[in-house]
């Protein structure tokens, strides 16, 4: 069993009632160099294009900000929406952050879904899983430093990045043939789902290989966590931002073909509390939680979550300084 693991996760949403976007972005960058110096073990960046609220569309140019004033916490970007873009320029991004990093970099392609997205990127979603095989392939040759061409055009990437490219790259998805993707595609896997990881392991073996990295969501968790002394009052401040975040996910999980996403349906306030998505808890919560952390799975607490304002994210995050020690001397 490894220890339990730490996430600060950033999506960098700005909703008309909150904080302004340049503020939000200031403080993203300030609290990953707090959580890596108080030991968090990971920071999530996430992707998606053409929302109201500003979403995150390019986690590579901010995982290159967090890389320069960050030493030990590794980044992991996912899902970068790969069909969306072209593999040689994700495969030079890939190489100079894993260089500003020094090999802490971690990247999951995922298939995308959402139609505005690929309309505007001029790409049809019925090329998806072609492009996410396609592109992966050439990313992973390019990053191994191979000269090559394909379909007639020359390809050649250079720097190369610290870390193996089999260990940086990770397909996710929640459906039975993401895992088998990824174990033919020789990379690490990041599922949706639990109940999956099976199959990615057992196809690895059947290719003659062990399975690589993965991670164990934790469906006994919320998914989001925030710590606070007075939950009631910082659930106060939450619910908008929360449900925001929420109502957001279940109109693009409202499309016919997206049918497993665990925000579909959720379009009130009664049904996000009963969801368990979101949690805030006392630091003493916390660590009478910890058993719920599976093998590779993780606490994530998103201190900026749906534009939460960044002087509430700071209590989070400086209560999480005193709590981390704790959760590391859990015996499991």
């Amino acid at each position: 069993m490894t220890p339990i693991q730490t996430t600060v996760s950033f999506d960098m949403r700005a909703p008309g009632f909150g904080p302004p976007t340049q503020a939000l972005y200031a403080a993203a960058v300030e609290m990953a160099a707090y959580a890596d110096k108080i030991g968090v073990d990971r920071i999530g960046l996430m992707e998606h294009h053409g929302s109201e609220d500003g979403y995150l569309p390019q986690p590579f140019v901010l995982a290159g900000g967090m890389a320069a004033v960050t030493r030990n916490i590794r980044l992991l970007l996912g899902a970068v929406i790969l069909p969306l873009h072209d593999p040689v320029n994700i495969a030079e991004q890939i190489a100079i952050v894993d260089l500003m990093s020094n090999g802490r970099l971690g990247v999951i392609f995922g298939a995308g879904y959402v139609h505005e997205e690929f309309r505007m990127f001029g790409v049809s979603l019925r090329d998806r899983g072609r492009l996410l095989d396609e592109s992966t392939v050439t990313i992973l040759r390019a990053l191994r430093g191979e000269r090559f061409a394909v379909n007639g055009r020359p390809v050649y990437v250079r720097p190369l990045p610290v870390q193996k490219p089999e260990d940086i790259i990770f397909i996710g998805g929640g459906v039975a043939a993401s895992a088998k993707r990824a174990a033919r595609l020789g990379v690490g896997f990041g599922p949706m789902r639990a109940d999956i990881i099976p199959i990615y392991e057992a196809e690895c073996r059947a290719l003659g290989r062990e399975p690589g990295a993965y991670f164990r969501p934790c469906h006994r968790l919320p998914g989001i966590v925030m710590l606070s002394e007075d939950p009631d009052r910082t659930w106060s401040i939450l619910e908008p931002h929360a449900f925001h975040v929420v109502s957001e996910y279940a109109k693009w999980a409202a499309q016919e073909d997206n049918t497993n996403s665990p925000f579909k349906g959720l379009t009130t306030l009664d049904a996000l509390r009963k969801s368990g998505m979101f949690a805030v808890w006392t630091p003493d919560e916390l660590v009478a939680n910890a058993d719920k952390v599976e093998d590779r799975g993780t606490f994530v607490f998103q201190p900026l979550v749906g534009g939460f304002p960044p002087e509430e994210g700071w209590k989070s995050l400086e209560l999480l300084k005193d709590v981390i020690p704790r959760l590391k001397a859990v015996k499991r």
